[in-house]
């Protein structure tokens, strides 16, 4: 809980200090607005040419879209620390300031980003997961609300277990991996639509290296009552689990590297 007071009251700073530029908050916002608009326009345009994709409607694929938009720029709302972040402070030797202080290493990492732009990334997909429910017919329940909650909250540690890796990567050669960015922009672009999809190369990749298969598809397709692959209804809330599993092992893996960082000076 002490932790979690210190990550509110940092974050409640940070905040306030992008407030600080109003003017420049705003057009940036706006850029973030229209960029995400773009990828919405993308699925609009596909919705528009084709009746449906592999048997999934408009209305599913806007709910794909809007899921993943959610869970991908919350996370980087709240954890600009070490989605973005990391690498220049390995750079700069600013990481060194952390290793002095009571907290530790991931705390402070966590605690020293955040990007309220996305804001407005994250408004463009909730507008889709509505547009995606109302197209679709779906009839809601309790337990869909709480497969949706937990799908967007397993998701988000997943993705921060995915950027963790350019983190550890980044500590032993100083500068960002580009190859790790295949795994979560790319991740995020395309599992923006229904894993069947793709061929089975891409499949796996996204069911057992970046599981946002299990994460965000398997649940997404049960609450829309088209269970993916026929599994049953349980997968919908165990399978999401695997974001939990991915975070825990990034984050030990985070702690044995940070026993090898070497700084790199000022």
């Amino acid at each position: 809980m002490d932790i979690f007071r210190l990550y509110t009251k940092s974050i409640g700073m940070l905040l306030k200090s992008h407030l600080q530029y109003t003017s420049s908050f705003i057009m940036q916002t706006l850029a973030q607005l229209v960029m995400e608009g773009g990828e919405m326009m993308v699925v609009i345009l596909i919705v528009d040419r084709f009746e449906n994709l592999k048997g999934w409607t408009g209305g599913n694929l806007y709910f794909f879209f809007g899921m993943m938009s959610v869970s991908f720029y919350l996370t980087e709302l709240f954890g600009r620390g070490i989605t973005g972040d990391f690498p220049m402070m390995v750079r700069t030797g600013r990481l060194d300031t952390f290793l002095v202080r009571p907290r530790g290493v991931l705390t402070q990492v966590l605690c020293g980003g955040t990007d309220p732009r996305r804001i407005t990334c994250i408004a463009v997909g909730t507008a889709a997961l509505v547009m995606g429910s109302r197209l679709s017919g779906m009839s809601w329940n309790l337990l869909k609300v709480l497969a949706l909650v937990e799908s967007i909250a397993m998701s988000m540690l997943l993705i921060l277990g995915l950027f963790m890796i350019e983190a550890i990567f980044s500590i032993f050669s100083v500068k960002s991996v580009e190859l790790v960015n295949a795994i979560t922009y790319g991740g995020r672009s395309a599992c923006q639509y229904p894993i069947d999809i793709y061929p089975l190369p891409l499949r796996a990749l996204f069911t057992v290296i970046a599981p946002f298969a299990l994460t965000l598809h398997v649940p997404a397709a049960w609450i829309m009552d088209k269970p993916l692959y026929g599994w049953p209804t349980w997968t919908a809330f165990v399978t999401p689990l695997s974001g939990a599993v991915v975070f825990i092992i990034m984050t030990a893996l985070f702690h044995l590297a940070m026993r090898h960082y070497r700084s790199t000076g000022s």
